[in-house]
């Protein structure tokens, strides 16, 4: 794997937005984010398309991948972190330089639908991507707990995936593997096709947002999953957030999915996904779960480089 240098105060961050549009209430929440990480001594550059609404629903997909291309192109930019999520960053795979990606690696952020982003590139190139929150939710969460869960990773390069309280066993057992994966619906997508991950030895990280999927509609992602043979390929299962009014958690309709057909250890925790507070979880770093140990999960190599 491709390691991004840290991010250093005085840095520039490139903002860019693969999913959404920049619209309405969201161009005062990026203003206003914007605002805050200026005051902790970084630059913010907006891409060219950010505000941009060409389709009436986003920009279109050749602006989105130029305004990534152009960040990863750009010596001045030190990372790059996706404006907010929404339903089409796959978009932008056509159309996505991966050789300058290659040449020029640094930190790109972002999670619910940008996960479906970050997974690609780092398959495509081998670099390390992070699922960690978005850049108009800096403005947004009602605590700054999310966003200094950023600086901690890619300032002061801490190697810690939350606190050991945090988590519990669904499933006993140890596995090492890379990380890979985030929201359940866009991890499903990149299953098969010419998009398609290698699932084969990784450790899988899930987490669904329940107002939009329903407890049927998780099973049925996660039993394609399973017909496509992802659960045979994968060392261990590390389950994250789902909300859904009939109290149906995810945990369950995993185990329902996946019966006694398989022995990777499970974990489960509440501090990833369509939350308040995020960890940042690096795409392609190698992790160790071990539920015998204190710490469930951790992290068995940097993810980012110290200068």
């Amino acid at each position: 794997m491709i390691i991004p240098n840290k991010l250093k105060k005085g840095d520039t961050i490139g903002v860019v937005a693969p999913s959404n549009p920049i619209v309405g209430d969201n161009v005062e929440e990026i203003m206003r984010a914007k605002e805050k990480v200026e005051k902790d001594g970084f630059k913010v550059e907006f891409s060219k398309n950010l505000f941009s609404n060409t389709c009436g629903y986003s920009s279109t997909a050749k602006e989105k991948a130029e305004d990534i291309n152009y960040m990863f192109s750009n010596k001045e930019i030190k990372m790059i972190w996706c404006a907010k999520g929404g339903e089409n960053s796959n978009s932008t795979f056509e159309y996505l330089d991966y050789d300058i990606i290659r040449k020029n690696p640094k930190i790109i952020c972002g999670y619910s639908d940008i996960t479906s982003l970050t997974n690609i590139i780092t398959a495509k190139t081998g670099v390390v991507t992070f699922s960690g929150t978005n850049f108009k939710t800096i403005a947004t969460d009602e605590t700054d707990f999310s966003y200094n869960e950023a600086i901690k990773r890619f300032v002061e390069c801490d190697l810690h995936l939350g606190k050991p309280e945090d988590y519990k066993v669904i499933r006993s057992g140890m596995a090492e593997g890379e990380l890979i994966g985030g929201n359940l619906s866009l991890t499903r997508g990149l299953v098969a096709g010419k998009y398609k991950i290698d699932f084969t030895d990784k450790i899988l990280f899930l987490e669904e947002l329940g107002f939009e999927t329903g407890p049927t509609m998780a099973s049925n992602y996660l039993y394609y999953m399973k017909q496509n043979n992802v659960f045979d390929k994968i060392k261990g299962l590390w389950i994250g957030s789902y909300n859904h009014e009939s109290n149906t958690y995810l945990e369950k309709i995993v185990l329902d999915v996946i019966g006694d057909e398989y022995n990777f250890p499970i974990i489960k925790s509440n501090n990833f996904g369509h939350i308040e507070e995020k960890i940042v979880i690096p795409i392609g770093t190698k992790a160790k779960i071990d539920t015998d140990s204190k710490e469930k999960i951790k992290l068995e190599e940097k993810c980012v480089n110290a200068m």
